[in-house]
C-alpha cells in the first residue's frame, strides 16, 4: 500500500478501508461504533512519520450479543506483521515465569483472515476509572508494582536469551547508543538552523557514551517501552496490557523512563515520588541508569516531533514546534540533573491546549 504522508491521505485510507471492512465484520457478527476516536486527531502522524510502522485500523465495536470489543484490522503487509508480532508477544509473555498475577491480557475473541484483511478482536476491558483518576497512593503502588514485576524477568543466560530472541527485541548498551546517534543525525539534518537543539543532543550523546557500562549493567530485563496510561487498563487491581508489541528485553529502566517523562506533564507529583523511591531504596547506579534512560527517551521524542514538521501545517505545525522546544528544555534540565520549573510545564500545557484540534482533544479524552 502507498505510504501515508498527510492527514488527508490518512483520512482517505480510513474511509476506503472501513467501507470494505464493515460488511466483512458484519458477516463475522461484529459492528463498529459510529464514533472512532482511535483513528482521528493526530493518529495520522504515527503512520506518516514512523515509516516502518504498518498501517492498521484500531476500532471500537460490539459483538452481536452486545459485548464491547476492540478490533484491529489491516490489509497492509507491514500492518499484518505488527498484529502477528503482538499476538506472539502476548502468547510468550504468558509463558514467561514472572508476575503472572500482575499483568493480564484482554481475551482474544477472534483472529482470522478474510478478504485480504487480518483481523484481531479482543474484549474491551471496562475499567471503573482511569489510571490518573486513582489516588496518588494507588497510582504510586500500581506503577511501582508494575516495574518490579518487569524486573522479575531477567534473561541472565544464553538459554534465556535463546528462548526470547525470536519473539522480543533485545537491546544492549550499544543498541541504545546507536539509536541515539541516529536521533542526533536525523534532528541535525532537519533542524540545521537550530544550533541550541543540536548542541543539547550532542551533549546528551556524550553523557550516554560516557556511562555506557552503567546502561549495560542493567540490560537483559523485560521492559515495556511504552508503559503509559493509554496502553493499560485497570480492573479489580489488575493491570491489563493493551500493547504487547512494546515489550522488549533491554535496560530495566527504559519503561520507568518513558513513564516518568510522561508524568512530567500529567502528574509531576507522582514522578517526584517515584524518583524519591529510587533515590532512597535503590543503589546509586540504578538512579544513574534511570536518568540515562530518561535522557535517551527525551532524545527519541524530540526526534519524533522533528519528523512531524514537514507533514504538519497550521496549528499542528506550531504545536509540534512547541513540543520540540518544550522537550529540549526538559532534556536540558535532566542533563544538569536539576528540577524542572513548574512554569515551564504550565506554559507549555497552555500552548498545547490552545493549538490542539477538536478531534485530538476528543482522542486524548479517550486515551487518558
Amino acid at each position: 500500500m502507498q505510504e501515508i504522508r498527510t492527514k488527508n491521505e490518512w483520512e482517505s485510507y480510513c474511509t476506503i478501508e472501513l467501507g470494505i471492512l464493515e460488511p466483512i465484520l458484519a458477516d463475522l457478527g461484529y459492528t463498529i461504533q459510529d464514533e472512532q476516536r482511535h483513528i482521528k486527531g493526530e493518529r495520522f502522524l504515527m503512520q506518516a512519520v514512523t515509516t516502518a510502522s504498518g498501517k492498521k485500523l484500531i476500532l471500537s465495536g460490539t459483538r452481536k450479543d452486545g459485548k464491547r470489543v476492540i478490533i484491529k484490522a489491516t490489509r497492509d503487509d507491514a500492518g499484518k506483521k505488527e498484529i502477528e508480532h503482538e499476538r506472539t508477544c502476548r502468547s510468550v509473555l504468558g509463558a514467561i515465569n514472572f508476575a503472572a498475577e500482575m499483568f493480564h491480557s484482554p481475551t482474544e475473541l477472534l483472529y482470522t483472515e478474510s478478504h485480504g484483511f487480518l483481523i484481531s478482536i479482543q474484549e474491551f476491558i471496562d475499567q471503573p476509572k482511569t489510571f490518573l483518576e486513582h489516588t496518588l497512593e494507588e497510582q504510586f503502588n500500581l506503577a511501582l508494582s508494575s516495574f518490579k514485576a518487569q524486573e522479575g524477568a531477567h534473561a541472565t543466560t544464553h538459554r534465556h536469551l535463546k528462548s526470547i530472541r525470536k519473539s522480543f527485541e533485545i537491546r544492549n548498551a550499544q543498541t541504545y547508543l546507536n539509536n541515539f546517534s541516529n536521533f542526533v543525525a536525523t534532528v541535525s539534518e532537519q533542524q540545521i538552523n537550530n544550533r541550541s537543539l543540536r548542541n543539547t543532543l550532542r551533549s546528551t550523546e556524550d553523557e550516554l557514551t560516557e556511562h555506557k557500562d552503567t546502561i549495560e549493567q542493567y540490560c537483559g530485563f523485560l521492559t515495556h517501552t511504552d508503559f503509559v496510561p493509554h496502553n493499560i487498563r485497570i480492573k479489580d487491581s489488575t493491570i491489563y496490557l493493551l500493547d504487547h508489541s512494546s515489550l522488549a528485553f533491554g535496560n530495566k529502566h527504559e519503561g520507568w523512563a518513558r513513564f516518568l517523562n510522561f508524568m512530567t506533564l500529567y502528574n509531576p507529583t507522582l514522578q517526584a515520588g517515584l524518583e524519591q523511591y529510587m533515590e532512597e531504596n535503590r543503589a546509586s547506579e540504578e538512579g544513574t541508569s534511570l536518568r540515562l534512560m530518561r535522557l535517551y527517551r527525551l532524545g527519541e521524542i524530540i526526534c519524533y516531533y522533528t519528523g512531524t514538521l514537514e507533514r504538519s501545517e497550521g496549528d499542528l505545525k506550531l504545536l509540534n514546534k512547541a513540543r520540540i522546544d518544550f522537550w529540549q528544555k526538559i532534556l536540558m534540565y535532566k542533563l544538569e540533573n536539576t528540577p524542572v520549573p513548574e512554569e515551564i510545564i504550565t506554559n507549555y500545557k497552555r500552548t498545547r491546549d490552545s493549538l490542539r484540534s477538536p478531534d485530538e482533544k476528543a482522542r486524548q479524552k479517550g486515551l487518558h
